[in-house]
């Protein structure tokens, strides 16, 4: 099971915007989606102060989750709400003309986002927990070595993602598609969005085509298809929520979080981390990359980061990868005399 909740009071007419998996059963997930009740904290994962989030280990019936609390934007259109009797607030410093205060907003206006992943596997858990990390510069040669091995037989599956495709699961969230079966998509809004904010606007196009695993797979025989993409997807955004393509980044990540090709819509303004330059490759430039060179991204030195609990951080350090060298004193006392000389 893996759905999403929004832990404040709505509506009865209001739809809550749920993602099940492969097996879930969709009345049982509203069901459990009532209270966290039966659910224990084991541990404390990941938290973040400024990013206002907070990720736990947790059982459920026997189960290992992962959940994860995230505070939720205001809305800018409950102001009235927010500054009335119903919002209690208590003085903690006083300087002349500068009050600080500790406020309770009223219950409805007090969201946190709630996704949950139950059962959640050992991948899952370390996934979501903070760990160290490491730079890795892949060549093409440590691509097919390494790299290529790990995700044909370690990658998360992608059913959940065929059933998007096939519109088994969330075919209510699709905004648009495209059915061509090689140059089309599917365009969604990312779970990571709450569908309001459009500051924080994000949405993903998961190709049709099957067999792409990433960037490194694309070509001159796909441009029709990140073309479609590229200005479909900007299209109708523009047409859908009223940001013109000049206020979105589109982009996509490698390493991927998951091994299907699919691109990334976000609002300029929104502060993801997803968008680090050791993850993210832009369109237009993945697009005009390829023009050049056919072979571009399958010849090209890719960095990105890996996590020393993630698998591959794992297979690149049996590889030798990470040794560190020391530090030729010889050299140095040579260049030394040479410069004195």
């Amino acid at each position: 099971m893996f759905m999403e909740v929004n832990m404040e009071k709505e509506s009865p007419e209001k739809a809550k915007k749920r993602k099940i998996d492969d097996d879930g059963d969709g009345d049982k997930a509203r069901e459990e989606s009532e209270s966290f009740n039966g659910f224990k904290v084991k541990a404390v994962i990941n938290e973040n102060a400024r990013q206002k989030y907070l990720f736990l280990h947790c059982t459920k019936n026997d189960e290992d989750a992962v959940v994860l609390l995230e505070k939720t934007p205001f809305d800018s259109s409950m102001t009235d709400q927010i500054l009335s009797d119903n919002t209690k607030i208590r003085q903690t410093l006083q300087n002349d003309i500068y009050h600080t205060y500790s406020a309770l907003l009223p219950e409805n206006l007090n969201g946190v986002k709630a996704t949950v992943i139950c059962p959640a596997s050992e991948k899952h858990i370390k996934k979501y927990t903070e760990q160290e990390s490491f730079v890795i510069q892949e060549t093409a040669e440590l691509y097919t070595k390494v790299t290529l091995p790990y995700l044909e037989k370690h990658a998360f599956s992608t059913k959940w993602v065929y059933n998007i495709l096939e519109k088994k699961k969330e075919a209510d969230r699709i905004v648009f598609e495209n059915a061509d079966p090689d140059t089309g998509f599917i365009l969604l809004p990312d779970m990571k969005w709450d569908g309001k904010d459009l500051n924080s606007l994000y949405l993903q196009a998961i190709v049709h085509k099957h067999g792409l695993k990433s960037v490194r797979d694309l070509n001159k025989s796909h441009l029709p298809l990140l073309n479609n993409i590229l200005e479909e997807g900007a299209d109708v955004i523009n047409q859908e929520y009223g940001i013109p393509k000049s206020k979105l980044r589109i982009y996509i990540h490698y390493q991927p979080s998951y091994y299907h090709l699919h691109v990334h819509f976000n609002h300029i303004n929104l502060e993801s981390p997803g968008f680090d330059a050791d993850r993210a490759h832009l369109l237009v430039d993945v697009i005009e990359n390829i023009e050049m060179n056919d072979s571009y991204y399958q010849d090209k030195t890719l960095v990105y980061r890996v996590r020393e609990q993630d698998e591959l951080y794992k297979l690149y350090q049996d590889e030798g990868y990470f040794v560190d060298f020391p530090i030729n004193t010889s050299i140095s006392s040579n260049s030394s005399l040479t410069a004195a000389s």
